[in-house]
Order: C-alpha cells, then structure tokens, then sequence
C-alpha cells in the first residue's frame, strides 16, 4: 500500500476535515455490512504500516508521542483492516493525531468528534472508529456531546488525553484543572471544581470506562486493547505530561518511586490492594471507598473489584477514592458490561419498519403531506 495524504488539508491544521488515507481503498468501496467487512482476510500489517508520512508536530517531550506509539504498535496485533478503521479528532495538541495514522480520518471541529463520530458508527456499522479528544475539547465546549455518546452506547474507542490544561492555545486552564491553578486565564487561581472524567463516564452509565497514563506503555497497551475489544462505547482516560505548560501536573503518582506507593491497579476478581509488598488496600464502608493498612484490617476486609458488575455505584465509589492525581489513584479497567451498542438498535429499528411498511420512496416522500407552489 501506498500512503496519500488529502491536499492541503494535512499541511493546513485546521479545523477542516483532513486524514491520512490509504491508497488501496476508497470510501464507497467499502462493504456494507460488517459481514461482508469481516468475511475479507486480514493483511500481516507492522507498526510501519500503520505510520503516516506526516512529521509529528508536538512539542519535543510531550506525552502525547507516547500514546502514539502504545497504538501504532497495538494496532497490528488486533486483526483490523487500515481501509475499515478511522480516526475522529477534535481540536486541541491529542487532535492532531488522525495525521499521524496511516488510515482514514478527521480532523474535525471543536467538542464534536463524538458527534461526528456517531454519524460514522451508526451509518456503517462495520468500521473501527476511534475518537481522540482531550480534556479541554471533550469535557469543555464537548462536553455534552462526549455525555450523549457514552449514554447511547455508541460503537467508539474514546481516547481522552488528560493534562489539566490547553496546551494548543497555550497554557488556560481547563475542566479537569485543580482548584486555584493560575494560568494565563486565572491569574489569582482557578475557583472552578474540575471534572473527575472517569466519575462522569461511569456517571452516564458508560458500559467501558477505564484509566491508564502515558509513562507504562504495556499498560497502554493492554488498556487499549480492552477498550478496542469491547462493543459499545469505551473511554479511556489518559494521564499525560503537557511538558511546556503543565508540567510535573501528575509526578506526585506517576515517578518511578512513586508508582508503587501511589497507583491502584484494578485486577477484576481480585482484592484491591496495593504498595510495594501490597500493605495497602481498599474497603467499602458507608457508600465510601478508602484506603486502609492491611495489617489493620485483614484481607478478608478489602473491596473485590467487580468490573462487570452491572451496577455502576462501585466502581464510582473507586472513580472517587483519589481527590486528584497528588493522592493513591486507581488505574485499570474499572468497568465493562454488555449492553446493546447504539448502531445496532438504530439499523434494527429501521430494518422493521421496512419489513412493515416497505423500503419507501424519497420522491414521495418529500412531495406527501403539505406542499406549496411558489411563483
């Protein structure tokens, strides 16, 4: 395959619609169904296959390079097509990463990639859709948009790249920076209460919701494989260095020497417990989650973490356990249930009214009801 780029909109940046596109296929000659979709084989591919031609243009050091590679290298290993897979991005430093895939994408507008991304989801069924935002693109002008896809279940991989703060427009703060930040848009300090984005998701029911961060690539790795795997909507929320603007925002859990004493991996079926030697751990007492010594308590005491529970108020319990990244902060999956993806139900709903009432006919349609002539 060779690769092409779309003119003038990759160079270009903006808002506009733009993506890498692999030369052996085109849009319309895509399978309708994602039978068809599947029943094709599927190419040996290698990370080089799945790299644009694009320069990558973030700041030397930034953690989004990080993200980009977990899944350029992930992407051989999930028996996908380049030509059935997309990239759907917002605006912000993570949206420039439809450029750097060697498959189809968009570059689209602010807040509404997963709006966007719907409409792709729903009107073919058979693609694999990922959607790229960050926390000022997803939770700020797109917040509402990111609510209403994770709510109907729709069929996307949503990567969030979390930094605290908007890094493309240079240094503001952003919904998921703490109170009292003082950025170039709060002088005297922040006074909003940020958004917790693994409390929200879980908060509109999402069926996959997980956390990883950018200094553990196998841990990327791995979640992003479960998200990918999982039929419905998945978000990912990723801990990531703005090295320019906010840097050192997650050192307090994220250092080599803090990790072990600091992070909470979730392990489904397994009592939560952590720590070098897995001194600390977790229990549920009162509707709360809070860490405990297990010396004190006892393992027969600590939480099991159920990520398949169907009941969301667990894992929402643990999505608040860490009052931010400064405090021990869980990582991992922390739920995934099966519901009926969105696209599904949508292409069930219309196939139905066919069988009862025919396939229609667009011309009579749009001259039935009320009509006027205008002279």
């Amino acid at each position: 395959m060779t690769d092409t780029v779309t003119p003038g909109l990759a160079a270009a940046g903006t808002a506009a619609a733009a993506a890498t596109t692999p030369g052996a296929a085109t849009p319309g000659a895509a399978p309708s169904g994602a039978t068809a979709a599947s029943a094709r084989p599927v190419a040996v591919t290698t990370k080089k296959d799945w790299t644009s031609d694009q320069e990558v243009r973030w700041c030397p050091g930034c953690g989004d390079y990080s993200i980009l590679t977990a899944v350029q290298m992930l992407m051989p290993e999930l028996g996908v097509r380049r030509e059935d897979t997309v990239f759907v991005s917002g605006i912000g430093c993570s949206s420039r990463f439809p450029y750097y895939m060697s498959t189809y994408g968009m570059h689209s507008i602010h807040g509404r990639a997963p709006a966007i991304a719907t409409g792709l989801a729903v009107s073919r069924p058979e693609l694999d859709i990922w959607v790229i935002t960050g926390d000022g693109d997803a939770l700020s002008i797109g917040g509402n948009h990111l609510l209403h896809a994770l709510r109907r279940n729709v069929n996307l991989t949503i990567l969030l790249f979390n930094n605290q703060i908007y890094g493309l427009t240079k240094g503001q703060y952003s919904p998921t920076s703490e109170p009292g930040k003082v950025t170039k848009s709060t002088p005297f300090g922040s006074l909003d209460h940020p958004y917790n984005p693994v409390s929200l998701a879980l908060g509109a029911e999402a069926t996959f919701v997980a956390r990883t961060h950018d200094m553990d690539r196998k841990h990327m790795m791995e979640t992003f494989r479960r998200a990918h795997a999982h039929r419905g909507a998945s978000l990912v929320e990723i801990y990531q260095n703005c090295n320019v603007f906010n840097d050192g925002a997650f050192d307090a859990i994220l250092t080599k020497d803090a990790r072990p004493q600091m992070l909470i991996p979730l392990q489904d079926g397994e009592p939560i417990r952590f720590g070098p030697e897995g001194e600390r751990g977790v229990v549920i007492e009162d509707g709360t989650a809070r860490v405990v010594e297990v010396a004190e308590v006892g393992v027969d005491a600590l939480a099991v973490h159920d990520e398949h529970r169907e009941d969301p108020s667990l894992a929402f319990m643990l999505s608040r356990l860490a009052a931010g990244p400064y405090t021990p902060t869980p990582i991992g999956v922390f739920r995934d249930v099966e519901r009926a993806d969105y696209a599904s139900l949508v292409n069930g709903q219309v196939e139905a009214a066919m069988v009862e009432k025919g396939p229609g006919d667009l011309a009579s349609l749009l001259a039935s009801g009320s009509t006027w002539t205008v002279d």
